[in-house]
This record gives structure tokens, sequence and C-alpha cells, in this order.
């Protein structure tokens, strides 16, 4: 998980426009890998919000006469797990939780590691350097290992879940967003308008926001899938999601056991969260390249 930490190489956008927008979506749709990433997210998504009306059964609800049937047993054809309850079920309810625990800390991060990385890399100075080395405190520890310890301190649930994995993502983006800001301050038409006397923030939201935003939205999206797996570690580990919710990850953890008797059925959480996070992956790939062009 070192790699987690390691900041991607940062793109320097021109002053973008409407033009440049259209024409980064352009270059998307014409990436059939991005295109066919987004469109098994937006399913798998869209079947989460609308679970109760698509899931052909109760999520809670088991049966010990359907305990650990294998998959296409009639009337379950995801098999059952421990408890007989359908995985079929269990697996579009598991969606909500577990892409929610993907998705929300990495959105918080990118809220506040953008404000402290804009903030150090536009001021600069001791002010910088001093935020930068307390940002390189969190990168003494492996992700995986401040997670679990942070989750530990905390305690068990969804919240401190949330709360551990935006700690541990505020660091990374911070570092992207401080190195992208620290470029774009020094670009021509920021000197020109700071001597033609506009102020810090008129400067920050007119000249800097639009440049550096787009790359840091790019590296927050590749955090996504970490994020997942990180989620689904500490629902396994019992510091995450508590049962009986659906969770893939807390659903790994209690299949375990199954691993012998029934490993598919046991492995559908696995291949729930790997199919999903190379999707989130594939789509930032491709929206990496998409944007990858100066005007």
């Amino acid at each position: 998980m070192s790699a987690i930490a390691d900041s991607p190489p940062v793109v320097v956008l021109a002053q973008a426009g409407k033009g440049y927008w259209a024409s980064v979506w352009s270059r998307l749709i014409k990436d059939k890998v991005a295109m066919t990433a987004l469109a098994v997210i937006l399913v798998i998504v869209l079947a989460a919000i609308f679970a109760p009306y698509i899931a052909p059964a109760d999520p809670f609800k088991g049966s010990m006469l359907r305990r650990l049937k294998p998959i296409g047993f009639p009337g379950y054809p995801l098999g059952g797990d421990e408890l007989g309850r359908d995985m079929l079920t269990r697996l579009i309810y598991g969606g909500r939780l577990s892409i929610f625990m993907g998705v929300l800390p990495v959105l918080c991060a990118f809220v506040v590691g953008s404000s402290i990385g804009i903030f150090a890399g536009y001021v600069g100075g001791w002010i910088n350097t001093l935020l930068m080395r307390i940002i390189d405190v969190f990168f003494a520890f492996p992700s995986v290992l401040l997670a679990i310890a942070l989750s530990g301190a905390l305690g068990a649930g969804i919240l401190n879940s949330i709360v551990s994995l935006t700690i541990v993502f505020v660091p990374q983006i911070a570092r992207v967003a401080e190195a992208v800001t620290t470029q774009i301050r020094t670009r021509d038409y920021v000197e020109a308008a700071r001597v033609s006397g506009a102020g810090a923030f008129t400067i920050v939201r007119m000249h800097v926001l639009g440049n550096v935003l787009g790359p840091i939205f790019v590296f927050s999206t590749s955090l996504i899938s970490v994020s997942m797996i990180l989620a689904a570690g500490l629902s396994f580990l019992g510091l995450g999601v508590k049962p009986p919710e659906a969770e893939w990850g807390l659903m790994l953890n209690t299949l375990r056991t199954a691993i012998y008797s029934q490993p598919l059925v046991a492995a559908l959480p696995g291949l729930m969260i790997f199919m999903v996070s190379i999707s989130f992956n594939l789509f930032s790939d491709g929206l990496r390249s998409a944007m990858e062009v100066k005007q």
C-alpha cells in the first residue's frame, strides 16, 4: 500500500473555459475503456439506490434451511449466505454502504485537503513549509496501518470509519494541491493580476481555482477505489460496519468460514469490491488522459 501515498504526475492546465471542458468530454467519450468503467459504476450505483424496488428478497430475512446454498439454487440465483439470506439481495444492498464509504471520505478529504494545499501553495514561505512538514508526518505511516489505528482509537462504526479514512486521504490530496498551486502562482496571468491590485481572494477565486481543481479532482477520483478497499478492510476486521448491515467487507468476514464449503458464494463480495474499485481506477485513468492536453 506504499504506492497509495505517492502523488501522481501533476498536469497544470492552462486557463480553462467552456471550450476546454467540452474538448475534455469529447476525448473522454471516445475512450471505450473509461466509458465501460463508468457504465459499470452507474449500473451498480443505480442498483444500490433502487435496491428496495429491484432486490428479490429481504436483505435481513434468513432461513437456516437455505444456509450456504450454492449459486443457482431455486429462488437464490447467487446462493445463500451463512444465515440463509439471499446473496443477490445482500450484494445489491451492500453496494449502498460500500460505495458510500468509498466516496464520502474522498469527498471530505477533497474539500479539506484542497483548502490546505491551495492555501499553503499560494501563500508560500514559512507557512507553506510548516504545513507541508505537518503533512509529511502522516506519510510516515502506511495508509492501511493509519486507518486501522485511527479506527481502533475512535471505535467501530460507520461514522468513525469515515472520519478515519478522511484523515488518511487529506495529506495526499493536500500535497497534490500544494504542488499544483505552487506552479500556478508563478504564472504570468497571476502576476499580472497581483500587480494590477487584485486581492489574494480574488486572484485565487478567478485565476487559481479554475486551474488547480481539475488535477486535484482527477487525483481524488483515483483514491475512491483505495477508500473502498480500506473501508472493506476495516469492516472485515470489525472496525467498520456492524452486523446485520449489508456491506461487502463485512460480508467477506462473515462468509470466511464458508470458503471451503461454498468458495464461489464466499468470493462474491470480494468480486464486487474488485469490480467496482477497478472501474473507478480505469475511469480515473481515462479522465486523466482526457485532461492532459494543454491549450
